[in-house]
């Protein structure tokens, strides 16, 4: 099996940027989103938890359930109007296409294997390895989770079917934590990513491969 050594950032051939404007605008958006739903909804957990712990009020937003819900709805508007426009324009553009397909096991089994001995590849920042491809994926199918769980928690009695695919409201709940705790491990994980290989930051901030 061939794997590949690490190497450089290169800049694209075309001198086109890497990340257009619209997907950094939404990329950003959608983050900030995230970490207010995140750190506010904890807040709203701890006001009834249905695990036994609760999370330290100090990485919560809010300062008590009503000022937590109120940081909890503001956020989730941003992330699904700006969230829509992100999912849309990746569509329409071609980009999720052309950015995360082909994917397949062979393919994440073998990028994964490098990742563990350190030799995944970095090289082409204008295409994604296998990993990035399923883990961007995930992250897009776990948002939808998280919106339709968060629907049923708004507004349960207008949404009962949805109510009920999701195995009734307090079942809702729990989906909408795990998915949300799912989304605090990817975030964490790409971090760390992102501390191995800082380059890759700078290419989100200004859209183009900086030089090595």
């Amino acid at each position: 099996m061939n794997s590949t050594v690490i190497a450089p950032l290169a800049n694209p051939a075309d001198g086109q940027p890497i990340h257009p404007l619209w997907m950094r605008i939404t990329h950003w958006l959608n983050a900030l989103a995230v970490v207010i739903l995140v750190m506010s909804g904890w807040r709203i957990y701890d006001a009834s938890p249905f695990f036994p712990f609760s999370i330290p009020a100090v990485i919560t937003l809010g300062g008590w359930l009503g000022g937590a819900l109120l940081w909890h709805f503001a956020a989730m508007w941003l992330l699904v109007f700006n969230g829509l426009l992100y999912l849309t324009l990746n569509i329409v553009s071609g980009r999720l296409v052309r950015k995360f397909f082909p994917l397949t096991p062979q393919g994440v089994l073998r990028d994964m294997l490098a990742a563990l001995k350190g030799r995944l590849s970095h090289a082409d920042p204008r295409h994604y390895n296998n990993v990035q491809k399923l883990a961007y994926l995930f992250v897009m199918l776990d948002l939808i989770v998280i919106v339709l769980s968060g629907l049923v928690l708004w507004k349960s009695v207008q949404f009962p079917m949805l109510r009920e695919l999701l195995g009734g409201y307090e079942f809702a709940r729990r989906i909408h934590f795990c998915a949300m705790a799912a989304m605090v491990a990817f975030l964490a994980v790409h971090l760390v990513m992102v501390a191995l290989v800082p380059r890759t930051l700078l290419a989100m901030i200004h859209g183009r491969a900086p030089k090595a």
